[in-house]
């Protein structure tokens, strides 16, 4: 078994705590360390650290080299963030040269699971349907109407492994709105699409090469120059000229391949915003529904996020649902309802020179 930690992630969701130099993956944003950390902590009991890969942008190698230090985990570095289906194939090329065979399981860096042995539990599961060459989706089972979220329909039991049902995946549902969102909670067939995959190295490369052949061509140029002198400069050369698309999109909505879906309540958040940090700090609210991380103060004040790494309080008067994000590089001030909306600051201060 492999393990393949995507970390390519900007952030921009969690300005300006997260930046270009230090994306939301590195930050302390829930428990005492970086999200990357927990991930890699969640799955060391199953893979050796020799087989887990950590794909990460060029310009983040240094703070991926502090998180893992002591570890004999594997940097690849990519020259340009092309998306999860470019990040996954590269990877794949890499454990293809180890062992083709054994299933590799695919994790975003930056998701919070609460229940660690109930994740490794469904990643077990996972990787024995996989091993059959089916292509493998951890699904959450929905316990509200989320509209930020893609979601997977299920259809009849295909099978079980290790005591957990697995489902015949039916299609993955892009982001809805709250009509449908509430129709997919109620109907019991849908489940979150959580990101994490499992498939072999041979499968996944397989289905690339079939279903995004302009995909496969680039990667099969880069496997070539695979342990040679100049692979750094064919990385460099080929890699932004590969597709910029999910692996969703990519593959798993359009192969014929058997796709597998397994129901797990692990506790999972794909840490998607400001919001979901205030609602996984549900348990450090006042009286009043604040959340303070960091030195607040509030008067008839309710509802709000507080995030701060500066040494100075901040006070809340008369004030409901407010975000407010106090770093050295920016200050915050949002409805905590806009929160997603934050990722359009980056490129709004990169527009103005800053």
């Amino acid at each position: 078994m492999f393990a393949v930690v995507m970390a390519g992630g900007a952030g921009t969701r969690f300005w300006p705590a997260s930046s270009e130099r230090l994306p939301k993956q590195f930050l302390k944003v829930v428990g005492e360390q970086s999200l990357l950390a927990q991930t890699l902590d969640r799955i060391r009991p199953l893979v050796p650290d020799e087989r887990v890969f950590i794909v990460v942008n060029r310009s983040h190698i240094e703070p991926t080299s502090d998180t893992v230090k002591g570890r004999a985990a594997n940097i690849l570095a990519e020259p340009i963030g092309r998306n999860t289906a470019a990040c996954i194939g590269l990877a794949a090329l890499h454990i293809a040269r180890v062992s083709p065979d054994d299933p590799m399981v695919v994790l975003p860096a930056d998701h919070f699971i609460r229940d660690d042995e109930g994740f490794r539990a469904g990643v077990s599961a996972a990787v024995e349907i996989a091993k059959s060459g089916a292509l493998v989706t951890i699904g959450v089972s929905p316990d509200r109407p989320e509209t930020g979220f893609g979601y997977i329909e299920t259809g009849d039991i295909a099978g079980e492994a290790l005591g957990e049902d697995f489902f015949r995946v039916v299609k993955f549902v892009e982001k809805p709105p709250l009509e449908k969102a509430l129709e997919y909670v109620a109907g019991g067939r849908h489940l979150w699409n959580s990101g994490i995959f499992v498939f072999t190295a041979k499968t996944i490369l397989r289905e690339i090469e079939l279903l995004a052949p302009t995909l496969h061509e680039g990667l099969a140029e880069i496997d070539r120059a695979i342990g040679a002198p100049d692979y750094d400069e064919v990385l460099s050369a080929v890699y932004p000229r590969l597709e910029a698309i999910s692996i969703d999109y990519a593959v798993m909505e359009k192969t014929t391949a058997p796709v597998h879906a397994l129901k797990s309540d692990f506790g999972w958040s794909d840490v998607g915003s400001w919001e979901a940090v205030y609602h996984l700090h549900a348990d450090k609210c006042d009286a009043e529904g604040n959340v303070l991380l960091g030195t607040g103060i509030t008067a008839d004040s309710r509802g709000n996020l507080l995030y701060s790494t500066m040494d100075r309080p901040v006070a809340f008067v008369g004030v409901e649902g407010l975000t407010v994000v106090d770093t050295a590089d920016g200050l915050l001030v949002a409805r905590l309802d806009r929160s997603q909306d934050v990722k359009h600051v980056p490129s709004l201060l990169k527009a103005r020179g800053r």
